[in-house]
């Protein structure tokens, strides 16, 4: 059919096609709008908790579905500490158009992916900045954490104990009860911090011994701290005496400060794992001063009921030096210094294996008292201590002319003594060490099974061998360490141990050839 229109206008003629067409999309439209749910509000209206989280595709976090539907451009993701990043800026030209390179200019917004941590997470996190190396566990070795909770128990005795030391050396020196007069109070308390500084300066001088010996000299400096705190409490006893006590003692602590600072580094380093040596250091130290400060409080606590003063000092000693063992045991070293190279030698001999790093540290010896110190085995005497008897030394002088080192036993002294010659190396050394400790175990098995016949025969004399069975001792320990001195640097090295013979302190003296 033809529709004209009535007015003067020229006329449009529409098909009947065409008038299907537009009924049919009519009808659509309608239909559409019939069914379509009410409009949602914009992002502004809707709380911030009900707006929808869209999963990110690249690190797996939660971004508001605000930031997809506004003029805002992702530019960069990132990652801190475990949390993740994305950085918005502002798109000039409107949303989601990717190729544009119009943005505004200090629009920069930042975006956590993650759900805010709660108080206490924020407080954790807090403490654990000051009191971890960044990146733990990741970062340090396995035995970090005991000797940190045995350090941190071991301040914590130490601070509650240093209440009760000030509080007696004050009450002795007269200043709460109004004994002295403030001029002589000062004079005796700088005599007694100068009489420590003197005695810091002269124990400085051992300062190779902390090297090879610094678990060792770590436990007995702790030692010598609660011997000087002993000290400072007897002049409560003896106030008259109070300059001498308090000069004593601040020396003995002042030795173990310098004991305590020497050994901190190489304790720390066996920590490290990579270049972050003085992030373990701080922390350490930081846990140390935390440690004392509640040791300091709980001290306060204690001295306000009255306790007795020994028994409180008793006790405080005991867990400090308790913790103090426990603490000093829990380092693991990979060196082999004189203690722990006997720890290897041995398990080697009596076992055929080399202990591992864990192992060979528990079972070292680190409680040495001086009189027994690198004893029954000496490296490197002096000629008049290995030897009375002169003709010992020329029996033999064959056995060993092979080598750069002379093994022998005096049995007056009961010690095993290795002396090196001029010409002995690194190697010589340490071969020389193990030698005596084969020369040991060789001594020791014969003394004992001659020490079993005597005992059946109702002989109790002691058993000192005769020239013959030494010098058949030394000959039987010549041939062992030659088939065995190889397999066992082999399998030092397997456990990981570093072998180096400036860490067992051999002796000075070097035998030297004749002069013709």
């Amino acid at each position: 059919m033809k529709l004209k229109n009535p007015s003067n206008s020229p006329s449009q003629t529409l098909t009947s096609s065409d008038t299907r067409l537009l009924v049919r999309e009519t009808l659509r439209i309608s239909a559409n709008l019939a069914s379509a749910p009410p409009p949602s509000p914009s992002p502004a209206a809707v709380a911030p908790h009900d707006r929808p989280l869209l999963q990110d595709s690249s690190f797996g976090g939660l971004v508001d579905d605000q930031f997809l539907n506004s003029s805002l451009r992702l530019i960069c993701c990132e990652e801190i500490d475990g949390r993740r990043w994305q950085y918005f800026a502002d798109d000039n030209t409107g949303p989601r158009n990717v190729a544009t390179k119009k943005l505004k200019k200090n629009s920069i917004r930042a975006v956590c992916l993650q759900t805010p941590l709660s108080p206490a997470d924020e407080l954790l996190t807090f403490i654990r900045s000051y009191v971890v190396p960044e990146g733990f566990p990741d970062s340090v070795m396995p035995s970090y954490v005991p000797y940190m909770t045995w350090r941190a128990i071991k301040h914590i005795f130490g601070g509650a104990m240093g209440v009760f030391t000030t509080q007696t050396l004050l009450s002795s020196l007269g200043v709460s009860r109004n004994r002295s007069a403030p001029g002589a109070v000062a004079i005796n308390w700088i005599l007694k911090d100068g009489a420590g500084r003197v005695g810091k300066m002269l124990f400085a001088r051992q300062g190779k011994k902390f090297d090879y010996d610094l678990k060792q000299l770590r436990y007995a400096g702790d030692l010598l701290m609660e011997l000087g705190a002993g000290v400072e409490l007897a002049t409560a006893a003896v106030p008259h005496l109070f300059l001498p006590l308090a000069c004593a003692a601040n020396v003995a602590k002042n030795v173990a400060a310098v004991t305590s600072t020497s050994t901190r580094t190489p304790i720390y380093k066996a920590f490290a794992k990579g270049e972050n040596i003085g992030d373990v250091t701080a922390k350490g130290e930081c846990v140390g001063n935390i440690a004392d400060l509640l040791g300091t409080g709980l001290g306060i606590m204690i001295s306000k009921r009255n306790p007795s003063l020994f028994i409180s000092f008793g006790l405080l000693s005991c867990g400090y030096i308790l913790s103090s063992y426990k603490e000093v045991k829990s380092v693991v070293l990979h060196t082999l210094n004189r203690a722990r190279f006997t720890v290897a030698a041995e398990s080697f001999l009596k076992t055929g294996r080399v202990p591992s790093l864990q192992e060979g540290n528990l079972m070292e010896n680190i409680f040495i008292p001086p009189w027994k110190q690198h004893r029954p085995i000496v490296l490197g005497p002096r000629f008049k201590d290995a030897f009375q008897d002169p003709v010992s030394y020329i029996a033999l002088e064959p056995i060993f002319e092979k080598e750069r080192y002379i093994v022998t036993y005096n049995p007056s002294k009961g010690n095993i003594y290795a002396l090196f010659k001029d010409q002995a190396k690194s190697d010589d050394i340490l071969k020389a060490a193990f030698h005596a400790h084969v020369l040991l175990h060789i001594v020791q098995s014969s003394n004992q099974s001659q020490q079993s016949l005597r005992k059946q025969d109702d002989d109790l004399s002691p058993v000192s061998p005769s020239i013959g069975d030494l010098q058949s001792h030394i000959a039987e320990s010549y041939k062992l360490v030659s088939a065995l001195y190889g397999p066992f640097k082999t399998k030092v090295k397997e456990q990981g141990w570093v072998m180096s013979e400036s860490l067992l302190h051999p002796g000075r003296a070097r035998l030297c050839e004749l002069a013709i």
